[in-house]
Order: structure tokens, then sequence, then C-alpha cells
């Protein structure tokens, strides 16, 4: 059996079995066909892979329910991070371990977790020589992801068909419209882990595990995925009289109501959620393998641990 490399060992990765039924799922559209330009199914194939390749209209959740009933010990997903969260529930609900294979536009998952995002066919090895280690899995009203849940002007942006075309353009218009007078009537309220009030948040953002805030090169990274926190980042919308402009803090938990219904993107997903929106954190729920070849660690994890 293939030892992990010295320098995965620190980051917690180690030496796994190679899975027997493996099964990975494939969206042929994803990263503008990444997989398709790889020819990612047939090389999972001579490798001893199950690909299954998506059809538009599919039900993705209820396919990988169908593929561990048959009998796979182990689901992988290329494509976007909304599809790789929605494996990794069933691979978590069933105790087998998870792949990502970084198929999609951004891949911010595959960079948190240690895979190199411009190897998309390598990160098949975590199928046939792959090292495992356990990391967190956060969920919202019961409904997983592995990024994080935002609110505000990027959970109304991402609603926006333009969206993935035009973000920028997309995200300011957005922020014009949730400015207007009037428009924080439906906001979400939050208070922070101090007891401030946040009644008019322009942005929400709730990770799974705390993003890096104070190394400029590594931000917008985690440090880690399994310290057993939410991360949970507030801006508040400019106005007179004294307020609290946001704050950073990290709980294990946070209920956050609302008059009325929220729109969020979860994974970058766009989602309606029904108040009260209760976030979660399940230590350790989701074992992940990654190709021993590749970093086992994201940007500012590597830059917090000494060498």
């Amino acid at each position: 059996m293939k030892q992990p490399a010295t320098q995965l060992s620190r980051y917690g990765w180690q030496s796994a079995d190679p899975p027997r039924q493996p099964v990975l799922f494939v969206n042929p559209r994803s990263g503008g066909g990444k997989a398709a330009r790889a020819r990612l199914p047939e090389r999972a194939r001579e490798m001893g892979i199950e690909a299954v390749i998506l059809e538009p209209g599919q039900d993705l959740d209820a396919l990988a329910g169908a593929a561990v009933a048959a009998g796979a010990d182990m689901l992988g997903m290329a494509g976007g991070d909304g599809s790789l969260a929605v494996v990794a529930a069933a691979a978590a609900a069933h105790g087998i371990p998870f792949a990502c294979v970084p198929a999609g536009t951004r891949n911010h998952f595959a960079l948190d977790l240690g895979v190199n995002r411009h190897d998309v066919t390598g990160a098949l090895e975590a199928f046939t020589c792959g090292v495992e280690r356990r990391i967190d899995a956060a969920a919202v009203n019961g409904r997983m992801f592995l990024n994080n849940v935002s609110l505000g002007i990027y959970g109304d942006a991402v609603r926006s068909p333009a969206y993935r075309d035009a973000k920028v353009r997309t995200l300011l218009e957005t922020a014009a419209e949730v400015m207007r007078p009037g428009a924080d009537e439906l906001a979400p309220e939050v208070v922070d882990d101090l007891g401030h009030e946040h009644p008019h948040p322009t942005v929400v953002l709730v990770s799974n595990n705390p993003y890096a805030l104070d190394h400029p090169l590594a931000r917008g990274t985690r440090p880690a995925l399994d310290s057993g926190q939410l991360g949970l980042i507030v801006l508040d919308a400019p106005g007179d009289g004294p307020r609290v402009p946001g704050r950073a803090w990290s709980a294990p938990q946070l209920e956050i109501n609302a008059p009325a219904t929220v729109h969020a993107g979860i994974d970058g997903e766009a989602v309606a959620l029904e108040p009260p929106l209760r976030f979660t954190i399940r230590p350790a729920a989701l074992r992940v393998r990654i190709s021993p070849r590749h970093p086992g660690a994201s940007p500012s994890a590597r830059r917090h641990l000494p060498r």
C-alpha cells in the first residue's frame, strides 16, 4: 500500500485501501466542458471507475442514492461546487468516502481541500491510490453545504440569469436594488457573538469553517476544514447613527430570523430558504480522498503550518 508523503501526513491525510466499486458522476457542461475536453469519463473507465454522465434534468441526489444502493463504496463528482455538495451528502449519509474532481469553473472546495485544480485527470488517483481524512460538513435547514451560504447582495445576485456571464455587473446592479429605500424591510436579522444586532445586513456569509481574513495572499480560502466551527461574516449597510459596520466570528451554530422567504446562494446555487434559518456543523462527518500527488491543504493552511 502506498504511504502518504510526509507533507500530506502533516495535514492529517492517511493511506486508504482502494474502493471495490467506485462511481464518479460527471457534469459535461460544468466549467465550460472541462470534463469532456479532458476525456474524463473515458479515463475514469480505463481505471475501473464507473462514470455516470449527467443529462439535463436528472435528479443527482436520487442517482447518488441509487448508486450506493447498488453497491458503490466510494462516490465522486466532477462538476461545480453545488453538485459536489449533493454527492458528498450522499457519501456522508452512508459513511463512504468522497472524491472531488475539479471540473467546475472556480472549484473553491477543491482549492480548500488541497486538490490541484489544474490536474483534472490526476484527481482520479483519489479512487485508485488516494489518501483519506475526515472533514466537517455544514448544513442550513438540513441541507448540507461544503463551502458557504450567502445572503443579501450575493444571495440575490446568484438568482439572476446574467450572474454567471457578468458576475460583477450583476452584483453591482443587485446591490443598487437591495440598497434602495425600503429594500431592507425583508432583510434577515442577525445577532453576533458580542450580542450586537445587525438588523439590516447587506451581506451575510456563513461558511463551513472560517475563511482566512489575516493573510492577503491567501484570503478567500479556509485554513482548516475540521475546526468544528462555522465561519460567520456580517457586513452592514451604510447609514446614519451609531452602528457596528460588520463583524467576523465563529460558532458551532447560528439561527437567523426573517419575516419572509430568504434568497440565498448555497455553494453558488440559487435557493429559497424559509425562516428561521438554522445553521449547524457536523464535525468530521465527511470522509474525503485526494490524489497523493496533490497539495493536501489550502493556501492559507500551508501558510499557517510551520515548515
